[in-house]
């Protein structure tokens, strides 16, 4: 017989994550081989037991779910990542896409609706909640080029910077990895949020998830040594 695909958690509230491994447990193909309530313990957990697929929620202690999905895939390639969340605007599912996530389930899913989408997402395929196709058939997740769409023409330093913020990454970290000065790399987010009218992280974050900014699961990752060396 074929070993069990393993799965690991990443859900911060118990309640859910317990009734999930319980539902998941009844599956014999499936098992749950670790739990994690944070971004640092989903890390962890994935270098621990190397799972087959991670269930992730997007709102996480620590930091984002996006963030931690580009982690894990930069990670582990080969990894399968399915996204359960009560999320369903179009930033978020185009953002979770972005970030490499193979399916997009909402919470108020059926079980069998679930464990489709498990098996879907275990078998290469991608799979999302019928009202999440219905934002993607719709259109409404064209991307976007800031260069093109009326908005403040951006260099591509700026433009790999303004990614390396959206995703959480401090102005330390951000000039380790792109081997900057931390004072230029203040500079270049002065000069973003001045041409780009953002106030804040927040927003640098929408603008990025509103462009298509974010790494593409099929395209190159942000090197996860880089985020963790200023750790």
């Amino acid at each position: 017989m074929a070993q069990p695909a393993r799965i690991v958690l990443v859900e911060d509230h118990a309640i859910l994550r317990e009734g999930l491994r319980a539902l998941i447990e009844l599956e014999p193909d499936l098992r749950v081989v670790g739990e994690a309530t944070c971004a640092a313990e989903g890390i962890q957990a994935v270098k621990s037991v190397a799972p087959t697929l991670v269930i992730c929620d997007l709102a996480l202690p620590g930091a984002s779910g996006l963030r931690t999905i580009s982690e894990l895939r930069a990670l582990s390639p080969q990894l399968r990542v399915l996204v359960l969340t009560a999320y369903c605007t179009d930033e978020y599912i185009r953002a979770a896409l972005n970030a490499g996530a193979d399916g997009y389930v909402l919470k108020d899913a059926s079980r069998a609706e679930l464990m489709q989408a498990i098996r879907a997402v275990l078998n290469g395929q991608k799979y999302f909640s019928e009202p999440v196709s219905a934002r993607l058939v719709s259109g409404y997740l064209q991307r976007g080029d800031p260069a093109t769409d009326g908005s403040p023409r951006i260099t591509e330093r700026e433009r790999e910077v303004l990614t390396r913020i959206a995703l959480g990454e401090s102005n330390k970290r951000v000039a380790i990895a792109l081997r900057l000065s931390i004072k230029t790399v203040e500079k270049h987010r002065a000069n973003l949020m001045r041409k780009l009218e953002l106030h804040n992280t927040a927003a640098v974050t929408l603008f990025a998830v509103r462009h298509g900014l974010l790494p593409n699961s099929d395209g190159p990752q942000l090197d996860v040594q880089e985020r963790l060396v200023a750790r």
